[in-house]
């Protein structure tokens, strides 16, 4: 029973795992953003095959 966690050590990681998925919200939106400007321009298509006439 010695692996579990100081019982006030749970209400200190939550602020930082807040942050971390804060973070990471934030860059996958700026993300998305940029491949959706990308496709609207007529940018690249990686990951989508060609179609062949």
């Amino acid at each position: 029973m010695a692996d579990k966690a100081a019982p006030g050590k749970g209400a200190k990681q939550k602020p930082d795992r807040d942050e971390r998925l804060k973070a990471a919200l934030k860059a996958n939106l700026a993300r998305r953003k940029a491949q959706a400007r990308a496709r609207g321009q007529g940018g690249t298509t990686a990951g989508r095959k060609e179609e062949q006439d």
